[in-house]
């Protein structure tokens, strides 16, 4: 008896040892046409194996990668879309560069904030700026009780928002009072018992 264990190692295991054996018997077939007829009938194969994909407008198009794939690229037919090439399969793509967060002073703000405070400090005073210092205090109390969960002091975003602010916003002697916050209670997965 053979086990799978045994044999050899499967290109693409999601299709299975069967689908594979046809895309080998295929790459033994000498006439071109009926090579072609082959991969044809490996390809629906492949598609009713996974029927909740179809609606994906280039399903057809991986189908073929995939037969590629599996023949080792070794398959010699008129393919009916530009297949991957094997080069192309293992490159890796490009680093992506992010964006610094080293000069972010309170990561638990975020980096929005510090635009918004810059926003606020080029307005010119009134009422619209000071619309503005009041939500963007208040949005970072709520920034900082998801990190927190024990609560904030008013006065503490306050001297947080006039250090980020180079001391131009100042909220300290307003008489303001910001909006209360509750951190979010974790939810638990357990169902009560019905009695």
């Amino acid at each position: 008896m053979e086990y799978n264990t045994q044999k050899e190692k499967l290109i693409l295991p999601e299709y299975g040892r069967n689908i594979q054996n046809m895309v080998d018997h295929c790459l033994t077939i000498e006439d071109r046409e009926e090579r072609t007829a082959c991969a044809y009938t490996i390809i629906n194969t492949m598609g009713n194996l996974f029927p909740q994909l179809k609606d994906l407008d280039d399903f057809k198009h991986i189908l073929w990668d995939h037969l590629a794939i599996m023949s080792n690229f070794k398959l010699d037919i008129d393919f009916p879309y530009e297949v991957i090439k094997q080069e192309k399969l293992n490159v890796k793509p490009e680093k992506i560069e992010y964006s610094s967060s080293k000069n972010i002073r309170f990561m638990h703000y975020g980096k929005i904030i510090h635009s918004l405070i810059e926003k606020a400090v080029e307005m010119e005073p009134g009422e619209e700026r000071s619309q503005l210092e009041i939500m963007i205090a208040n949005y970072m109390k709520k920034s900082y009780i998801t990190f927190n969960k024990d609560g904030v002091d008013d006065l503490k975003i306050f001297e947080d928002l006039a250090y980020l602010s180079k001391e131009q916003i100042l909220l300290y002697d307003k008489g303001i009072k910001l909006a209360d916050y509750k951190a979010q209670p974790t939810s638990s997965n357990k169902k009560k018992k019905k009695k």
